[in-house]
């Protein structure tokens, strides 16, 4: 008797094991939007407010996401208020890549070597913001061990939002009305100018528009961007769209679970608009520029379905920058980077306030904490060793790996 019961308490035990596994993969992050910032420091020793290069933490000009980490942003998301700083946490200890206490290290720098970095673990020696296919010193790579790669061999997917891209052309210029998908292409080389037909910037205002290949990471992998073809022919155009498709794939519930969202060059804070902004010049205006980017696109993705069903938004800056003091060191550990994560994942608020992480990040803990939440192995380069993003999560939200 006790012998025809057996396997009744077997199959007991396994589906209770295959129940848990269901439940706790459930609770962990299943899509990512990463916005791609430029050139700022979270927290720098001098000219926090003023001068060339300005921090990000506490600076006037930066409300929106000041008020993301002091507990006090609000948005409109489907029609009704949302304190969106419920799903914030952030990091106060993120550094440029090698960034050591003292700085003494290779200095991984301009903007081009650290998104490559944070597509496969290291800047394979390229110290320019060279276009992949540049006749000089291009920069493209033809190594498949990079994320991108490893997600669409684990049959996950992933796309890169780019402002400015596959725009409709007009006297050599751009109307701001997105080409049909059936011509989109691969944006190999970097472009800018000014729109015509009276056509503006739907975050800025501006006539001006600026698209820099150095901020769009898959692009400098041949795998990925599908050789020098820069015609809608190009087998990979389907994985880059432009910025306004971003919206449509939200709603249709067409996002992949990896993507890649980069604002034009005033918008993600690299360069001011010619006119200024708000009244500001300068750097004052550059983080201006971004802050009211970040103010109007993070709503439109809390919306989503893809955001609430763990969903993630993370807010990276691409490298760490010198204050202006003669002698500066860009590249210690009094330099921070800006990281901020959104998601109904994040580690809960702590006396009403977001999360802050003192742990040491820099983008291989993206990198590290992105092949965990989606499987795909081996670790890549750097990534091997770094500390993945856990901390500012709730329990159980970034697997590990097995």
């Amino acid at each position: 008797m006790l012998r025809s019961r057996r396997p009744h308490l077997l199959i007991a035990f396994v589906l209770w094991g295959l129940v848990g596994i269901s439940s706790a993969r459930a609770q962990e992050i299943k899509t990512v939007f990463v916005i791609a910032m430029e050139n700022h420091n979270w927290t720098q020793p001098a000219n926090k407010f003023s001068g060339g290069i300005q921090q990000i933490y506490k600076n006037p000009n930066a409300p929106f996401i000041n008020s993301l980490v002091d507990g006090s942003a609000t948005a409109m998301v489907n029609g009704s208020e949302e304190k969106i700083s419920r799903q914030v946490a952030y990091a106060t200890a993120y550094h440029n890549v090698l960034a050591t206490p003292r700085g003494n290290n290779p200095h991984i720098h301009p903007s081009e070597p650290s998104y490559i970095w944070s597509e496969a673990g290291t800047n394979f020696a390229v110290r320019n913001d060279n276009d992949p296919y540049s006749p000089v010193a291009g920069s493209n790579q033809n190594t498949t061990e990079h994320l991108s790669a490893l997600l669409a061999k684990a049959g996950k997917s992933w796309r890169s939002y780019q402002e400015d891209i596959d725009l409709t052309p007009k006297d050599r210029q751009l109307l701001n009305v997105p080409l049909p998908q059936e011509k989109w292409t691969v944006p190999l080389s970097s472009f800018s100018g000014i729109f015509v037909g009276g056509n503006v910037n739907a975050y800025n205002g501006s006539n001006q528009f600026s698209y820099a290949a150095k901020h769009n990471p898959m692009v400098f992998f041949r795998d990925t961007n599908g050789g020098n073809d820069s015609s809608p022919a190009n087998r990979m155009a389907s994985h880059y769209a432009p910025l306004q498709q971003l919206k449509v794939d939200l709603a249709n519930r067409a996002v992949a679970n990896y993507n890649w969202i980069t604002p034009d060059e005033y918008n993600d804070m690299h360069t001011t608009l010619s006119a200024g902004f708000k009244g500001l010049t300068g750097d004052a205006a550059q983080i201006r520029q971004g802050d009211e980017f970040l103010r109007q696109i993070i709503p439109v993705i809390m919306a989503s379905n893809a955001y609430k069903d763990n969903g993630v938004i993370v807010i990276w800056f691409d490298e760490s920058n010198e204050d202006g003091v003669p002698g500066d060191n860009a590249d210690d550990f009094n330099h921070t980077i800006p990281e901020i994560i959104i998601s109904p994942l994040a580690h809960p608020n702590v006396n009403g306030l977001p999360y802050v992480s003192s742990a040491n990040y820099t983008h291989s803990s993206d990198l590290r904490t992105w092949q965990e939440v989606f499987h795909v192995f081996p670790f890549l380069r750097d990534a091997a060793k770094a500390t993945d993003l856990s901390d500012l999560f709730a329990s159980g939200a970034v697997p590990t790996k097995p």
